[in-house]
């Protein structure tokens, strides 16, 4: 296919040591030699492929001087989009980059659209499309086991083992027109239906397989949304510090000091945290702290993980009691705080409130007992699985939905082979599947999902 020639910025827009323009397409090459000039006189169209050039980028119509760039070079079919592309290396500010696109873009090339580099690479058969997502999930990483779930998935993981499956069934339809075509003395039915059920049963499991992983790769992909709540003053926004390592949150002696809502990115033992830290909830007269007491609750509904700050130097209250009354049934973690003052906090008590409660002993102010909070949540999430390197993680919630379909289209079919339904029945649902399949890797999907996703992506990539 041959397309028009792209360009755009592919580095973060600011002051840097050096920002990169990147084009793409037939004319990619000769649009650049049109306005690079070296000091030795070369010409680029004829210089030889993945090489970098030193020199200047001048302006055709005046002959100034616009920057001075390194230029790399790289001709089709080599190269992520499959086409030539060329990386112009300039100066990191704002100006000077933005100087060297507009030069880029008067000489006839087009303002790139959000992700449409990997659209290209996809639609040029370099990836598919769950390789094409992973790139953004690799951007997006916010810790070492994330990046290395979407590397395995750009690194086609996934890709290989959606082909397998649905070449079994490919290999199974096409047993099962044989055996009707060609019966010769054996009974058609015979033959067919338990080679059907055995095939299916396989890709089933395989299937099944791949859901256990789904929710710790939705966690590695999206964060574990966690929600810390408690009564004013009883260390919140201490657990909050102490987990990012950073003073995020103001911390003092005052009751209802957190007014909103404050989040950030942990990355607890591999695990991305999406942490929040909450106002206190409580009946309070001030406006601005009820606003956020609302927020509170609301954000609290959305939770994956509760983090339940007690004062162990008090004793209960029932503003905690009616804490662990709106957190009853969610994932939930009770950390103790404040143990190097005296107890006061009858545990007993506690355990009668939460059934099989997970209780971590903290002081914050000693920095103690952190440690063992972040093996809890991540032994709460993951219970070791993570560790297994040959597991095949899903982490996108498109293809979580499509292997949910893709199991239930298959176990309908392994239903109506057992029930002695007719073969070209059966045969339905196994069509069906293998294109629901498809749909992850992207052979069966349609034009508009491709251009809703590649529109998510950032612009230059």
């Amino acid at each position: 296919m041959h397309y028009d020639t792209i360009a755009a910025i592919s580095t973060p827009m600011g002051e840097g040591a050096i920002a990169i323009v990147r084009l793409s397409g037939d004319e990619a090459i000769q649009l650049t030699s049109r306005i690079f000039r070296s000091p030795s006189g070369k010409n680029l169209a004829d210089e030889p492929s993945h090489t970098i050039h030193y020199g200047h980028l001048i302006d055709p119509s005046t002959e100034e001087v616009v920057e001075e760039v390194m230029v790399s070079i790289m001709r089709a079919p080599k190269t992520f989009t499959r086409e030539d592309v060329v990386e112009v290396n300039c100066h990191g500010g704002l100006v000077a980059v933005k100087r060297v696109l507009q030069l880029i873009l008067k000489e006839g090339a087009r303002l790139a659209e959000p992700g449409e580099f990997t659209k290209r690479a996809f639609l040029n058969g370099r990836i598919d499309l769950s390789q094409a997502e992973a790139v953004m999930d690799l951007i997006r990483a916010k810790t070492d086991r994330a990046m290395n779930v979407a590397l395995n998935q750009m690194d086609g993981k996934l890709s290989r083992l959606i082909g397998d499956l649905r070449q079994a069934l490919l290999e199974t339809l096409a047993q099962v027109e044989v055996n009707i075509d060609y019966p010769e003395y054996d009974d058609v039915e015979e033959v067919t239906i338990p080679l059907m059920i055995e095939k299916c049963s396989w890709v089933s499991e395989e299937i099944d397989k791949l859901l256990r992983t789904s929710s710790q790769g939705k966690i590695l992909r999206e964060g574990l949304s966690t929600v810390i709540v408690g009564r004013p003053n009883v260390g919140k926004s201490s657990l909050l510090n102490s987990l990012v390592q950073e003073n995020k949150a103001i911390v003092t002696d005052i009751a209802g000091t957190t007014r909103d809502i404050i989040e950030e990115y942990v990355n607890v033992r591999g695990v991305p945290l999406r942490l929040v830290d909450t106002a206190g909830i409580r009946e309070t007269e001030d406006i601005v702290e009820r606003i956020g007491v609302e927020r509170s609750r609301q954000v609290l509904k959305e939770a994956d993980l509760i983090l339940l700050v007690l004062n162990s130097s008090e004793e209960l209250t029932e503003e905690d009691k009616r804490l662990f009354e709106a957190t009853e049934g969610m994932d939930r973690i009770i950390v103790t705080n404040k143990t190097d003052l005296p107890r006061k906090l009858d545990f007993t008590e506690v355990e009668n409130l939460v059934e099989n409660p997970k209780i971590v002993a903290t002081s914050l102010m000693k920095e103690e007992g952190v440690d063992e909070l972040e093996e809890a949540i991540s032994k709460l999430f993951f219970e070791g699985s993570l560790e297994a390197g040959d597991l095949t993680y899903v982490s996108n919630a498109r293809h979580i939905a499509l292997l949910h379909k893709a199991h239930a289209t298959i176990q309908d079919a392994i239903a109506a082979a057992e029930a002695n339904v007719p073969v070209d029945m059966i045969q339905i649902d196994v069509t069906r599947t293998w294109e629901i399949l498809g749909e992850i890797v992207g052979d069966t999907v349609q034009e508009s999902l491709i251009n809703q996703l590649f529109s998510q992506f950032c612009l230059g990539k």
